[in-house]
């Protein structure tokens, strides 16, 4: 089979470009390993071209979330506006899009990059706890607080309670992107979120919805 032939570099490229390179050489390799020079090359222009639109690779970062997630946190948080049912439809319903927008593309080896960096770029770490963390923990608190305020679901603490709830659905990103690759078989993802969201009914719940 005849190597493919090399990129040609080009003089402009829309910052889309890199931050999607960007993206996929941060979840291939982790953000210290990644260099700059790099997501130029995989974009196929040049590092200077690079400095025009980035100033540092943290600012890259920070880039790659504004684009990709926050715009997902902003729809789950209409989503969650301008629901009328139950406090657990919305939560799956919250889940359900999260998991579309988010949890099958390269944007899912976000939380495993963040465990793995955060304390050596305490600067990264906290734009993407202020700036994603905090707003998703503070739409599922809400939720809780409606639900247990309503009846629907028991009293439980809602800091607690919410990161339990979150918990598993880390795990499974964070899984498929480490320890994932010792297995000779993938994860069910849709069956492992269905039991998920099966256990949270009985747990949350006072009675069936």
């Amino acid at each position: 089979m005849s190597a493919s032939p090399p990129r040609k570099r080009r003089k402009e490229a829309r910052p889309s470009e890199l931050t999607s390179a960007a993206l996929a050489l941060f979840v291939e390799k982790g953000f210290a390993a990644t260099r700059l020079e790099d997501i130029a090359s995989r974009a196929g222009v040049s590092k200077g071209t690079l400095y025009l639109y980035f100033e540092s690779k943290e600012a890259l970062f920070k880039a790659v979330i504004q684009e990709g997630i926050l715009p997902v946190v902003a729809e789950n948080e209409a989503i969650a506006a301008g629901h009328a049912g139950s406090s657990f439809e919305l939560l799956e319903k919250l889940l359900a899009h999260w998991w579309s927008r988010i949890g099958q593309n390269d944007f899912s080896g976000i939380p495993k990059l963040m465990v793995a960096e955060a304390r050596n770029f305490p600067e990264v770490a906290r734009f993407y706890f202020e700036n994603v963390i905090r707003r998703v923990k503070a739409l599922v608190g809400k939720t809780l607080e409606h639900g247990m305020a309503s009846g629907e679901f028991r009293d439980l603490n809602i800091t607690t309670t919410t990161d339990v709830i979150i918990a598993p659905i880390l795990m499974l990103l964070i899984w498929r992107h480490s320890m994932a690759c010792c297995q000779n078989d993938e994860v069910d993802a849709p069956l492992y979120l269905q039991t998920h969201m099966a256990l949270l009914r009985q747990g949350l719940c006072r009675t069936q919805v």
